[in-house]
């Protein structure tokens, strides 16, 4: 099982790219890389867009696989797209999708989705009976779902057309969203 860590956006809301915010001592970028390839998950892709040079100057991610998407600005279904690409000839079954913005998920959460990796998987963590991330896909469904990752939708519309097996995570991570300064967790 692969991990493709989407890292690619330039944060309007929050004031600048995501994957640059420093929480609890480390970038966010290097905390989500870690709870991927902590969780099992290799090779760890990330996606880069916006400020990619600072990302690759200031983040350790000397044990990932980096992607530029030029793309980036039209939204994170791009950066979906240019990482399962990037992976398509890779020996893996499964890939566990994390956004950059979500700090709470920890390398339990990984684990725990990644229990169920299967080239048909279709598996998300779920918080309090709420969907969220990390999000697995299955190479059976890598077609499908980069089919209709455009804009900012990512994998939403696939997964709604599609059985998906919710796992709760909600006591051993949190899922929530960073979409402004204020939402970083104390």
């Amino acid at each position: 099982m692969a991990g493709l860590l989407l890292a690619a956006g330039g944060g309007r809301r929050f004031g600048g790219p995501k994957a640059l915010v420093e929480h609890r001592g480390q970038l966010f970028v290097e905390a989500a890389a870690a709870a991927l390839a902590g969780g099992g998950c290799a090779p760890v892709v990330v996606v880069l867009g916006a400020s990619a040079a600072e990302v690759r100057e200031r983040a350790d991610l000397s044990d990932a696989v980096l992607v530029d998407n030029p793309e980036w600005v039209s939204g994170m279904g791009s950066s979906l797209r240019a990482g399962l690409a990037v992976l398509a000839d890779a020996p893996v079954d499964a890939v566990l999708v994390l956004p950059v913005d979500t700090p709470g998920v920890t390398a339990a959460a990984v684990r725990r989705v990644a229990a169920h990796t299967s080239p048909d998987a279709l598996v998300r963590a779920s918080y309090k009976g709420r969907p969220g991330h990390p999000v697995l896909i299955g190479r059976a469904h890598w077609a499908g779902v980069a089919e209709l990752a455009v804009g900012d939708a990512g994998a939403r519309d696939y997964l709604r057309r599609n059985p998906v097996l919710d796992v709760p995570c909600a006591d051993v991570a949190s899922g929530e969203d960073v979409d402004r300064p204020e939402d970083l967790p104390s």
